[in-house]
């Protein structure tokens, strides 16, 4: 497999997934600013959406959208406990994770990407987003992990749009939990390698 990625951005998530599930897999940067790989692919060939992440199967079909991958991949290796099976209410219960990172804080901190973003819409957009960190807050004040005991594609995903906070330099000290969750998750053995993989970290 191949993972197409831009260090830091969503595609981190699988990224650390592939490490925490044990798999072969290859990594090509995409510099988004001429949707070149730097293995010399046209992005827009691989992924017309243009975003990452992007996964090359061994079968040369693609899979886009960092939900369905990070469930791909955890299927691929069911005994490293990456997502429950299938069919299963806990599988469900997983989905509703993804979605609401995807849609509700994904979506919520996109927007500071944006160097011209409007005080206004900043104001607007940190507002929403304390209502859902007070959400996950609450889910993860006694337990470690959005599903419980066990670490899931869910917390990779996570993980890495919660960890936008400190590039964007928004306070979290109301929510202890979370800055608590971010250094636990980090710790990770799996976490750490594709941090450093991706120049992230030292």
């Amino acid at each position: 497999m191949k993972l197409y990625y831009v260090p830091g951005a969503c595609s981190l998530a699988p990224h650390i997934a592939l490490r925490e599930a044990g798999l072969a897999f290859a990594l090509d940067k995409m510099d988004p600013a001429t949707r070149r790989t730097a293995d010399g692919e046209d992005y827009l060939k691989v992924n017309p959406k243009a975003s990452v992440p992007a996964l090359r199967l061994d079968n040369d079909e693609v899979l886009t959208e960092v939900a369905v991958i990070l469930q791909y991949i955890a299927d691929q290796k069911p005994d490293a406990g990456l997502a429950p099976a299938a069919g299963r209410m806990e599988r469900y219960r997983l989905a509703e994770w993804l979605n609401y990172i995807s849609s509700e804080v994904h979506k919520q901190l996109g927007p500071f990407f944006n160097p011209k973003l409007p005080p206004a819409w900043r104001e607007n957009q940190l507002s929403l987003l304390a209502k859902r960190f007070d959400i996950l807050a609450e889910r993860l004040k006694n337990q470690p992990y959005l599903m419980g005991d066990r670490f899931t594609v869910a917390d990779a995903y996570l993980f890495v749009v919660l960890n936008w906070t400190n590039l964007f330099k928004l306070d979290m000290g109301k929510w202890p939990a979370l800055t608590d969750y971010l250094g636990r998750i980090a710790a990770r053995p799996a976490v750490q390698a594709a941090l450093k993989a991706e120049g992230l970290a030292q």
